[in-house]
């Protein structure tokens, strides 16, 4: 069975860089999602080619600071900035999403790297209205997707695009322990290949002030980077991989 253990979020802030980077170095975390309108971005795409064995995709992001686009005025409020998540699909429309994508994947290619694949924040990609939109992306750029098969719609999609076998995204607030994760681990064994997304991070102004997540982003790297964790996996005869390895 084959893992990948993905890190949403590269590139928000430098203290969630450095608990990426940490995460992979001294943990199990194999991959990462980038988001390339934060102010960490610079930073995420130094220490991804610092670091090449770690996975890089991109985050895609209608809901996280603001747009790159100069005029995409469904996505943005008064301020400019992205709408929040539970007001984005009463303003948002498809000529602007696709236009924003598009420019964020162009961000990322002027970096110099090749993203490994493709995931969103709050998973906006599973929504109807942008699934084709990130799928069209997709076969643009050869590039693998998160798995969205959450609907027999989903599903039929699918088989448009590269992705793994099963996505789990319960690591997460309350369940961030070793014994979860070990449940977790137990779900996926049949698969053969799944991914687990993760936030580990340290803690800076930016992740304090901006993001309603931030203290368990510090349980979630402990736990990552926990000698029993990389034991479980081992344990399992489970292979760490990034996306390159999604066929």
């Amino acid at each position: 069975m084959k893992l990948i253990v993905n890190a949403d979020d590269f590139g928000y802030s430098r203290a969630v860089n450095f608990g990426i980077i940490d995460a992979y170095k001294y943990g199990i975390v194999t991959s990462a999602t980038l988001l390339v309108n934060m102010p960490g971005a610079s930073h995420a795409f130094e220490l991804a080619k610092e670091h090449p064995g770690l996975g890089v995709g991109i985050h895609l992001t209608l809901t996280c600071g603001s747009p790159l686009s100069d005029h995409v005025p469904s996505l943005v409020n008064d301020q400019g900035e992205f709408h929040k998540k539970e007001d984005l699909f009463s303003y948002a429309q498809v000529s602007d999403i696709e236009r924003e994508f598009t420019c964020q994947m162009e961000r990322f290619f002027s970096s110099g790297i090749t993203p490994t694949h493709i995931d969103s924040h709050h998973h906006v990609h599973f929504h109807n209205a942008v699934l084709p939109i990130v799928l069209r992306l997709a076969e643009r750029y050869q590039l693998p997707v998160r798995n969205f098969t959450t609907s027999p719609v989903h599903k039929e999609n699918r088989k448009l695009v590269k992705t793994t076998d099963l996505f789990l995204s319960g690591f997460y607030g309350d369940h961030v322990t070793v014994e979860w994760f070990e449940k977790m681990l137990d779900t996926v064994e049949e698969a053969e290949t799944a991914e687990i997304m993760c936030h580990p991070a340290y803690l800076d102004a930016g992740v304090l002030t901006g993001s309603s997540y931030h203290l368990p982003r510090t349980k979630e790297l402990a736990v990552l980077t926990d000698p029993r964790t990389k034991e479980l996996i081992r344990e399992r005869n489970m292979e760490l991989i990034t996306f390159r390895e999604i066929e």
